[in-house]
């Protein structure tokens, strides 16, 4: 299987190098790109053929679609003569399947992707979404590609991506704002700014490791942790208290309906 990925930013980068980590990697990676440094750096580190836009695109069995979304619309339109069977592969936020199948000149093998930032150490989460037109074989020779950076939820309705992009896709900044707040009370415990990260960060690492290890579901996990009348209870108290639980629903909510504006915004190309 051939690929080729227009657009060689991070995330491709991070598919790629995860292809090649397997043992996946396709027979030909091709990368287009118009910064010149980027695609040097991709063509000595990974062995990749490249070309700036503009060029003839190789006949491939699937293109990743890696580009910002606002640059998809030109993208596409300049792409579209070149496709013939090729599976489009997007990962450009907010853009819908049937926009980008009307920008590509009426190609629907489409399958739309909402990955999220740890894909680029391989323990990301991508939302998927497999347009009609993808057949079975479609549907596996994409779930390669995004296993490479880690793990694939399919969605069957492609409205179900504005609630993978609430929960993972914008889920790492939850967390990592979860992790300043607890950096931040460690400060005011008395420890030092190294100390306080040391203190957050493995208490989140550690916390991750084993409820990925255990059977037990989140709740559980939490109850263990939670001794009558000691400390953790107390501070689960004050989060109930300050209705923590309900702030994090309505927040991932906003990011849904916020998700669902900027596929209406960005597609009115």
């Amino acid at each position: 299987m051939d690929i080729s990925f227009i657009g060689g930013g991070n995330m491709a980068a991070a598919m790629i190098g995860g292809l090649i980590q397997e043992g996946t990697a396709p027979q030909r990676i091709h990368v287009v790109d118009p910064d010149e440094t980027k695609l040097h750096e991709l063509a000595q580190r990974y062995g990749v053929s490249t070309a700036r836009p503009g060029a003839a695109l190789p006949s491939s069995r699937m293109a990743v679609l890696a580009v910002k979304p606002q640059q998809l619309e030109a993208v596409a339109r300049q792409l579209a003569p070149e496709l013939g069977g090729t599976l489009v592969v997007s990962i450009a936020a907010g853009i819908r399947s049937d926009t980008l199948a009307h920008w590509l000149g009426g190609h629907t093998r489409i399958v739309r992707v909402m990955p999220n930032t740890p894909a680029l150490v391989r323990a990301g989460l991508s939302g998927a979404f497999a347009a009609p037109a993808v057949s079975d074989d479609d549907r596996a020779a994409a779930e390669t590609v995004l296993r490479a950076i880690g793990e694939v939820v399919w969605v069957a309705e492609e409205s179900r991506i504005d609630g993978i992009t609430a929960i993972s896709g914008s889920g790492p900044a939850y967390v990592f704002y979860f992790m300043e707040a607890l950096q931040e009370a460690a400060r005011a415990q008395g420890f030092d700014v190294s100390t306080a990260r040391t203190l957050a960060y493995q208490t989140f690492a550690g916390a991750v490791a084993l409820a990925l290890a255990s059977e037990d579901d989140a709740a559980t996990l939490r109850l263990k942790v939670t001794s009558k009348g000691g400390t953790t209870e107390r501070a689960i108290g004050t989060f109930e208290q300050q209705g923590l639980r309900d702030i994090v629903i309505a927040a991932a909510a906003a990011a849904a309906t916020r998700s669902r504006e900027l596929g209406d915004e960005l597609g009115r190309g």
